[in-house]
């Protein structure tokens, strides 16, 4: 991987940039739709280029226990499994694991876990989960973490950044395939000393990128901002930093003035399914009765698919009587208008504009849906 900053903005480290990996390039910042099980919910990958999707994620622990990163493996990877030719990125699977904390028990060595599917048992440590990744052979691989419970009290957090900086040894050792970028992932809660401490261990180790991990667990907007601020002066301004689990198209404008470069959610899709759809004014409630006979698109500043060629009133009918094609159209609309976003604020950044790009966005967004 080959990460190449093209623009920064003065006295800070808004930047625009560019990332090559073997199945292509993509400019950053950049939004990666979810694809939890080698599929963005809702649409084919053709739906994704369409909608200006360049990168996307997948679940290495989801993957590992279905259908097996071995049998993904001998089918010659995700790519050519899922028929996406764009970059991937995969988590560590740290994440989720997280999520099962009643069905887990946490070592030194890694976890044990039972199967949210069948109750089976299974070991992930470092070493198994590059070993999964690199067999689904994704572009941009992720080193496996420990990611604190929110709260959790400083004693808890101190030994999640041990652990995690131990088990990111772990994987840059454990890591053969040249192809794959590897990120780690800085962990240390709420506490900025341990922020700190947790970057500068993972910098001194030395990865292709750097993850900001256990945030969007719970916490405020004003906590979650805080932290990102005061770690990314601790991490390599020539390498990407990635944000996890974020957000709302609130958060990533923000995060970006931070310094952010890469972002992933559910939200554009899980909000696409439940009939929220993210517009230039505002979110819409499609099955709201006001739209159910209003002819415009649902965002007249929009290209995509969707917009170019359906109204309101037929998406808020498909909604209502739960039409599978309800959820392709829709998520389509919301890719198209993240993919819309990150456009936009790259070009806010290259023209030294993100201030009143930043300004004009949340003056439109609170103006409400006509």
């Amino acid at each position: 991987m080959e990460f190449r900053i093209t623009h920064r903005a003065t006295g800070c480290r808004v930047r625009t940039g560019e990332i090559r990996t073997p199945h292509g390039s993509f400019e950053t910042p950049v939004f990666m739709p979810v694809g939890t099980q080698a599929s963005v919910k809702a649409v084919s990958p053709e739906d994704l280029t369409g909608a200006g999707v360049r990168i996307i994620l997948a679940n290495t622990y989801h993957l590992y226990l279905r259908p097996g990163h071995q049998v993904i493996g001998r089918l010659g990877g995700l790519h050519r499994f899922m028929n996406w030719a764009g970059p991937i990125l995969t988590d560590s699977g740290g994440f989720q694991v997280y999520s099962l904390t009643p069905l887990r028990t946490l070592t030194e060595q890694g976890v044990t876990f039972r199967s949210h599917i069948d109750g089976s048992t299974h070991f992930i440590g470092p070493e198994e989960a590059i070993d999964i990744q690199e067999a689904l052979g994704a572009d941009i691989i992720m080193a496996f973490d420990e990611c604190a419970p929110y709260p959790s009290e400083y004693a808890y957090v101190q030994r999640s950044v041990r652990l995690t900086t131990d088990w990111a040894g772990r994987s840059l050792e454990r890591k053969k395939r040249t192809d794959q970028a590897l990120f780690g992932i800085v962990q240390g809660g709420m506490y900025s000393d341990l922020r700190e401490i947790s970057a500068r261990e993972l910098v001194a180790l030395g990865f292709d990128g750097y993850a900001l991990g256990g945030l969007s667990v719970g916490e405020d907007r004003t906590t979650r901002e805080r932290v990102i601020q005061e770690t990314i002066p601790f991490l390599p301004g020539d390498k990407p930093v990635y944000l996890m689990g974020v957000g709302t198209p609130e958060d990533i404008v923000e995060a970006v003035a931070l310094g952010v470069d890469m972002f992933d959610c559910v939200m554009p899709t899980r909000n696409a399914r439940n009939g929220t759809l993210f517009t230039t004014a505002g979110r819409m409630t499609i099955k709201n009765a006001r739209y159910a006979q209003d002819e415009r698109p649902v965002d007249s500043a929009c290209s995509c698919y969707t917009c170019a060629n359906y109204s309101r009133a037929y998406l808020r009918h498909l909604f209502m009587a739960k039409e599978i094609l309800s959820y392709r159209l829709n998520t389509i609309h919301n890719l198209a208008y993240y993919s819309r976003l990150m456009a936009d604020l790259r070009a806010a950044i290259r023209e030294d504009r993100l201030t009143t790009y930043r300004a004009s966005f949340y003056e439109l967004q609170g103006k409400g849906i006509g």
